[in-house]
């Protein structure tokens, strides 16, 4: 499974929606996520991908898309 494709099964999840957006649609914009839901995504991307994401990352634009949760899971890798 590609790293997207874990991703965009994270958030089907936690939104409890059928179908995953499109790698750079907004995930709050589109309202599949919203802010409470933040920290389950990021709670389910540290145990998905084995990193620690601090405090200081807690921006939801930061997380605002799959490719954008892609790139940061990359740069903590």
């Amino acid at each position: 499974m590609t790293r997207q494709a874990q991703i965009a099964e994270i958030i089907r999840t936690i939104s409890k929606k059928p179908n995953a957006p499109d790698p750079d649609e907004s995930l709050f914009d589109s309202g599949l996520l919203d802010s409470f839901a933040l920290p389950d995504v990021l709670s389910a991307l540290e145990k998905a991908f084995s990193i620690k994401i601090p405090d200081s990352d807690l921006n939801p634009r930061k997380f605002d898309s799959i490719s954008r949760i892609e790139s940061y899971i990359e740069s903590r890798l």
